[in-house]
């Protein structure tokens, strides 16, 4: 038996071994905690074992996810989609869960008497079974460029009601594992003690929150403010567990409460790291509870219930989404999506399991079929194009239409620049191309925006840059240029390789964050890549050198000289702790000074041969002056030597320096 500290050392060490496995394999680290804790787990290896270490830290888990689902609850977001989630959001979860229940009451003839299904029971896994997998679909999504699409708009509502569905399930399914006779009193008893201690923290809570949480801030200490912030996170959850109610409610309501601040996004952040590791042991700990050796016993019960919702919940949520007026290949890609089981499904089933509505036995089988479904949900959603293709008579009706509304509008363009993008900075570039009377064309994957810039007359079409038909379509092979301009490389790379196969000579400007992505995109074929990071810079620091009474023909010379030099002089700056490094390969300065015991004292630079390393030397300090930086400069005591290059370069170049 494992100490705690042991137990969690375990658990800690199998997580990252889980994540470093699937990250490789390109797949969410959430199925690689899932897959640790199946195999270390008492039914498995055996390494460990649920203990009140895991429960607690399992618990803390699902608060600070509530938390966050709290964070993102927005008022004008719900109000700007409220036909989606209140709609078609609303009809999925009730829809599901009256299905469950039906089902469960015609399997309940069939079942032998330990095992019957209550309504109750049924209830409960028709809650957990509504839901789907926030995590999974949006890291999909955003990776295919989908979240603004039509059936991304409608994908995210229906998380969002899901989202929103969990908070009435925490309080309803503890009370169903009551006596029938005491139901409806506890039920009442239960949503009264909601209702009191809900309204007690919004009416105390709002006053409080802002105020409190600007002193706080006005301290300017990080240490405290993240104190501060569990303090009210562990209390929210408190006062609701001292209520009779759940951790997370009180923790989601917290969330709501801070969501209203301008605090909001430095809480989101500050949050993040709390919540992804805990929420990560929480899915280790959900794997434990698989015993497989009862899944590999009953396998084709397993693949029953893995099949029945899957198939279920795709019909249903693709039926509701043709119904609310969606197309039938938008329809097919939502259900697809949407038809995994979801993090919040394996709460909902454990506070079931907890309060005796199922036997072990189904809640092991239930429990398998939604890892499983789980652990298929990428595959299914990356290959949905091809299924809605091959069962959707009118998808490619559909698409050859949308390209043929391209082609219509840039049918009589020439010469024109293809505009990948129409956002902000698609928008600027295109008022001054039509003042300059140049002709473009731009593409967006925001149906709503493109709707809205046509009717005002901007000359843009809803379809994919990073598609080859697209690209024709919109007449490419009639261009003077391509501009992508949305600071996402992997699109930019897919868009780069289209036109790159089908006009190698056609110039493309891609613009970027920053530049640790510039060299990457200028082999891909791009003509001129524009880092907005750098840019900024260099109109900031103009301003000022003219402001300064430098001439304007020198500052105009010094801006085109760093352009020209593809900003080699800007690149790298020397990090802090307030610096987020988000990036390993993101280029950095750093200062080695050569004390009396460097062997690189005496030498030429040139023979340290530091370039091997992978970094170079930027500049040298000598006392109170710079020295140049050559080859047969030779190095002397006390020198600082700034050299450039991403964090292992920078390390090995230190080295060579000082050993």
């Amino acid at each position: 038996m494992f100490s705690p500290l042991e137990l969690t050392l375990l658990l800690l060490g199998s997580a990252v071994l889980g994540v470093v496995a699937f990250r490789m394999m390109h797949l969410p680290p959430m199925l690689g905690y899932l897959t640790v804790g199946i195999l270390i787990g008492p039914h498995a290896l055996g390494l460990a074992e649920q203990s009140e270490t895991t429960h607690g830290l399992a618990e803390f888990g699902v608060v600070f996810l509530m938390f966050s689902i709290g964070l993102e609850f927005s008022l004008p977001k719900l109000k700007a989609m409220r036909a989606i989630v209140f709609g078609l959001g609303l009809a999925q979860v009730v829809l599901t869960i009256i299905a469950t229940m039906i089902f469960g009451w015609a399997l309940a003839t069939q079942l032998p008497p330990h095992l019957q299904i209550s309504w109750q029971a049924a209830f409960a896994l028709g809650g957990a079974l509504a839901m789907s997998s926030t995590a999974i679909v949006v890291k999909m999504l955003t990776e295919r460029l989908e979240l603004e699409s039509e059936h991304g708009r409608k994908i995210i509502g229906i998380l969002l009601f899901q989202d929103l569905a969990v908070v009435p399930l925490l309080i309803l399914i503890p009370s169903l594992g009551e006596r029938p006779e005491a139901l409806a009193e506890t039920l009442g008893w239960a949503s009264l003690k909601a209702v009191v201690v809900l309204a007690l923290l919004f009416v105390v809570g709002h006053k409080v929150t802002r105020g409190w949480f600007t002193i706080v801030v006005k301290r300017r200490s990080q240490e405290l403010f993240m104190l501060n912030l569990l303090l009210v996170v562990m209390a929210a959850a408190w006062i609701t567990e001292r209520a009779g109610l759940s951790l997370a409610l009180g923790a989601f309501v917290a969330g709501m409460l801070i969501s209203e601040t301008e605090f909001r996004h430095q809480v989101e952040e500050d949050i993040k790291p709390f919540r992804d590791v805990l929420l990560g042991l929480f899915f280790i700990t959900i794997g434990m509870l698989l015993n497989l050796r009862m899944v590999l016993d009953n396998w084709w019960l397993v693949l029953l219930l893995l099949l029945l919702p899957v198939v279920m919940k795709f019909a249903l949520i693709a039926g509701l989404a043709k119904l609310f007026g969606s197309s039938d290949g938008v329809s097919m890609r939502t259900g697809l999506a949407l038809a995994q089981a979801g993090e919040f499904g394996f709460v909902l089933l454990n506070l079931a399991a907890d309060h005796h509505l199922m036997d072990a036995y189904v809640v092991q089988v239930v429990l398998a079929s939604m890892v499983l479904s789980m652990l298929l949900a990428p595959f299914i959603i990356a290959q949905s194009d091809r299924i809605v293709m091959k069962f959707s008579s009118n998808e490619w009706m559909m698409q050859s239409l949308a390209l043929t509304k391209i082609a219509s509008r840039t049918m009589k363009a020439n010469k024109h620049v293809l505009v990948c993008g129409f956002g902000r900075s698609g928008q600027s570039l295109a008022t001054l191309l039509t003042e300059e009377k140049i002709d473009y064309h731009a593409l967006d994957l925001d149906p709503e925006r493109v709707q809205v810039a046509q009717t005002a007359g901007a000359h843009v079409s809803y379809g994919d840059a990073a598609r080859r038909e697209s690209l024709v379509a919109a007449g490419i092979y009639r261009a003077s240029a391509v501009v992508i301009t949305y600071a996402d490389t992997r699109s930019a790379l897919k868009v780069l390789h289209q036109v790159h196969e089908l006009t190698p000579t056609l110039p493309v400007i891609v613009r970027s964050h920053d530049d640790t992505d510039l060299d990457k995109l200028k082999s891909a074929g791009a003509a001129e890549v524009v880092p907005e990071l750098m840019e900024g810079s260099l109109m900031l620091a103009s301003h000022a050198l003219v402001m300064l009474g430098v001439p304007l023909r020198r500052v105009v010379h010094r801006v085109q000289a760093a352009r020209e030099e593809r900003y080699a002089s800007l690149r790298g700056y020397f990090h802090g702790m307030s610096d987020v490094e988000e990036d390993a390969d993101l280029e950095r300065l750093h200062t080695v000074t050569l004390t009396g015991s460097a062997g690189s004292i005496g030498r030429a630079l040139g023979s340290l041969e530091v370039e091997a390393s992978g970094a170079e030397v930027a500049s040298i300090r000598r006392g109170m002056g710079g020295v140049e930086v050559t080859p047969e400069t030779i190095l002397q005591a006390g020198d600082v030597v700034v050299v450039r290059g991403v964090a292992e370069a920078v390390s090995r170049a230190e080295q060579r320096l000082l050993r």
